[in-house]
């Protein structure tokens, strides 16, 4: 169990997390906590009681209820809005007072009894808000086709055109530029964003070392250029966006189907963005899962019907819009109508769709209608198929900004941790900078729709590698550009950090991509060895095999499968990496960190078992990345071998070939085993498994990780008080803590100077200061044993420092 006595410690380290900490459950009052829809439910009722007095430019009392922060504020009576807490919220007073000269609004009837249980549910739930949504009318209207910009005059020998652009932005808002990112940061930033991985101890080193100016433009080509990583940190992403998951609603009845094979192959093909736009919008039988939504069992609402749900989605999805309220009604707040929405969902449909408002039948039937008729129309007299097609070409065509600027935005947002439009699914609202949106919108239609090459583009600006804003911010509506915003780890971030140091991952996941298997090379079987025909071996004879190789450069991937029957334990160049006793389990190795350039030695004391002389053998395998291309390595008679006994190796080793076991006794009971580890190993990745590949638990769901029934386009910032009480005592990390204690030990032994080192290396991409070492010392006490390292690495992964990218 870990010491809850550090927490009180860690916790304190944690104030930039906690202080917008947002309740999700009504903790307090004890009330239920009711399913909400603010825009179909919630905003209605607000604009019908509330708008008179303080919506739009009507702040009667001072009180305006705009948006979200507005209703929060504190007046003399405290607190409008508690969220989370009902009965501490003055709003609910006010509501349901008999008091004439309190009660609002004061004309009228009021509430009735379900509005009163309506809005005591939303603020109970947690005041859910849908972002960007406000009840003011923008005077801002966003123009629909790209403008290429002017980028002002260099400044200072910055010449890229996105630093050129945010330079005088700088100089305009009176705001220092921000200075530079030190290169370790600078690469665990880089590799965070691009692959969602940390970057090896041995990597970061090798890069410091590098004397190469253009070092920092290589890693950004070196990392976009690993599709199978790319693609698998980026399929969270875009699961959100396209609300795909492996389970769900609707997956088990057939009324909802994935698209991950295609997402997958996708991204790691780098398909153009208006192809794969195209695809989702006029789907193939690949793609359609995104097209046909969720087919809600029983009765459903107008607005959840599959055509509208489409409508929905291509307008937030591609264009960055709302039409959930122009679903029910007309919007609030922009100028989309009822019929917009219709139109849309009736290009998709085979039927004629009846238009509701409110839920109720006007006896009106939808004409397929595009949002934007001055770059074309939908003609309405050919069949689905073919409307969709119209869809597709008018929703990517080169013409319509709203298409290349919403998905720029987008990955802005990403790598600099806040919208150049923000909140991203509200494209109508003016953007900080329009240069920069216009800039990177037609860097995107000149690149073709590579997004890689804007990711790139971004990412060798000097902009993006200067140091980051804190976290948060006082009043979000204040927020001015002062260089990137610090994000948090994404649920995945952090999961795959966790099994990345502590070599936790599972065996095998929920998603296995079929492009990671069919784009591998072929693999090869190895050769069960041993130091003689391993027939009749006696019992515990030891044995110590070794094989050495040379590296001409740093390795992008290394993944070994390894098996001896009884017992192995493996080393790299001296260093303790891992060991088995339970043979029938071939064990995967990440043994990347342990490689370096020039000669490498992989050495293994294998042992039999058994109450007589019985079969013994080594199976061993590895796959090892460089560049493009892939080295194989497999346990055959040019390994070496000796006896080693008691697991000891002489000071004067009689060194021989290793002998291959014969066939018939060549295990090959476990070979299904070896099999589905080789795909494992051929998928790639300096890990088994990540977490984008698996179904989601309770940990990265109090992380974040949507349930994905709805689109969601940016995950929170702030840390919830479920994600602070899972962090302390969650089953699941607590497990996650307790295996990796315990490979610690193995890699480390008693050493626990070495593993401070190499596990602040690992976490925060530094070495420890003089402080934190002597502290971590006392944690892990002279001799660590499987308590004290879980104490430790539970310190390490609680610091900000490591769940935040800076």
């Amino acid at each position: 169990m870990i010491d809850k006595s550090i927490f009180t410690c860690i916790i304190s380290q944690m104030n930039p997390f906690l202080k917008h900490v947002g309740l999700i459950l009504a903790l307090s009052s004890g009330a239920p906590v009711l399913a909400v829809d603010f825009v179909h439910d919630v905003a209605p009722l607000l604009k019908k009681h509330c708008a008179e007095c303080h919506m739009g430019n009507k702040h009667k009392g001072g009180f305006s209820m705009n948006t979200r922060e507005e209703l929060m504020k504190e007046n003399d009576d405290g607190s409008v809005l508690e969220p989370g807490n009902s009965e501490k919220s003055l709003i609910m007073h006010l509501v349901t007072s008999d008091d004439e000269d309190e009660r609002m609004p004061p004309k009228g009837d009021g509430l009735n009894e379900k509005e009163v249980a309506l809005v005591a549910a939303w603020i109970n739930a947690g005041a859910p808000w849908e972002p960007g949504f406000t009840f003011k009318k923008s005077s801002y209207e966003p123009p629909l086709h790209l403008q290429r910009p002017t980028l002002p005059p260099s400044r200072d020998g910055r010449t890229h055109p996105i630093d050129r652009i945010l330079d005088a932005h700088l100089t305009k808002t009176k705001v220092a530029r921000p200075s530079e990112i030190d290169e370790a940061a600078y690469v665990r930033r880089l590799h965070l964003d691009i692959t969602g991985l940390l970057p090896s101890a041995e990597l970061l080193q090798s890069y410091l070392a590098d004397k190469d100016p253009q070092k920092r433009s290589k890693l950004v080509q070196t990392l976009l250029q690993d599709k199978e990583a790319y693609a698998t940190h980026w399929l969270a992403f875009w699961n959100d966006l396209l609300r795909n998951d492996y389970a769900g609603t609707g997956y088990i009845d057939g009324g909802r189907s994935q698209i991950s094979q295609w997402l997958y192959r996708s991204l790691y093909e780098n398909k153009p963005y208006n192809q794969f736009a195209s695809e989702l919008i006029a789907p193939t039988k690949e793609s359609a899962g995104f097209a046909n939504g969720i087919k809600w069992r029983g009765e459903v609402s107008a607005g959840q019907k599959v055509p509208i749900q489409y409508a929905q989605s291509v307008g937030q999805t591609f264009l960055g819009i709302n039409l959930k309220c122009a679903s029910c009604h007309d919007s609030f707040t922009d100028q989309w109508k009822l019929t917009d929405s219709y139109g849309l969902a009736a290009a998709f449909s085979s039927e004629k769709i009846e238009i509701a408002r409110c839920d109720k039948p006007t006896g009106k039937i939808a004409e397929p209608y595009w949002l934007y008729p001055q770059l074309g129309k939908i003609d309405a007299s050919q069949p689905p198929q073919e409307r969709l097609k119209q869809v597709a070409a008018l929703t990517t065509m080169p013409e319509n900004g709203r298409f290349s600027r919403t998905i720029v935005n987008r990955l802005w947002h990403r790598l600099m941790g806040r919208g150049i439009v923000h909140p991203v699914d509200a494209m109508g609202t003016e953007p900080w900078n329009a240069a920069l949106l216009d800039y990177l919108a037609t860097y995107l239609v000149d690149q073709k729709y590579d997004l890689k090459k804007v990711i790139a583009h971004i990412c060798a600006s000097q902009s993006y590698q200067s140091k980051a804003q804190s976290l948060e911010t006082d009043d979000e509506s204040k927020w001015t550009y002062a260089g990137p915003r610090a994000k948090r780890m994404t649920a995945e971030e952090f999961v795959d950090a966790l099994w990345q140091i502590l070599g936790t991952a599972p065996a095998k996941a929920d998603f296995v991509p079929a492009v990671s298997l069919s784009s591998a090379p072929t693999m090869s079987r190895a050769t069960w060895i041993w130091i003689n025909d391993g027939v009749q071996s006696p019992v515990g004879e030891t044995v110590a095999f070794r094989k050495t190789f040379s590296l001409a450069s740093p390795v992008s991937q290394a993944m070994a499968l390894i098996t001896c029957d009884n017992e192995f334990s493996l080393s790299i160049n001296g260093k303790a990496v891992g060991k088995s006793n339970d043979w029938m389990s071939p064990r995967l190795v990440d043994f990347k960190p342990h490689l370096k350039k020039g000669a490498n030695e992989i050495l293994i004391i294998g042992k039999n078992g058994g109450s007589a002389p019985n079969g013994a053998a080594l199976y061993f395998q590895a796959r090892l990345q460089q560049g493009k291309d892939v080295v194989m390595m497999n346990s055959d008679p040019t390994w070496q071998v000796s006896a080693a006994p008691n697991g000891t190796i002489p000071a004067n080793p009689s060194w021989q070939n290793a002998v291959a076991v014969p066939s018939q006794n060549n295990w090959e009971f476990i070979a299904e085993k070896i099999q589905q580890a080789q795909s494992q190993m051929a998928g790639g990745g300096g890990l088994r498994v990540r977490a984008s590949l698996m179904k989601s638990d309770l940990l990265m769901r109090s992380l974040g990780r949507p349930n994905r029934e709805q689109i969601v386009t940016s995950r929170p910032n702030d840390l919830t008080t479920l994600e602070a009480m899972d962090l302390n005592n969650g089953a699941i990390l607590a497990a996650q803590l307790e295996k990796g204690a315990q490979r610690m030990l193995e890699s480390h032994g008693a050493d626990p100077k070495t593993m401070v080192d190499s596990l602040y290396w690992q976490a925060l991409s530094r070495a420890p200061s003089v402080e934190e070492k002597q502290i971590a010392l006392e944690v892990l006490g002279a001799r660590p044993n499987a308590d004290t390292v879980q104490d430790f690495l539970w310190t390490l992964f609680m610091l900000p420092e490591f769940q935040l990218i800076r």
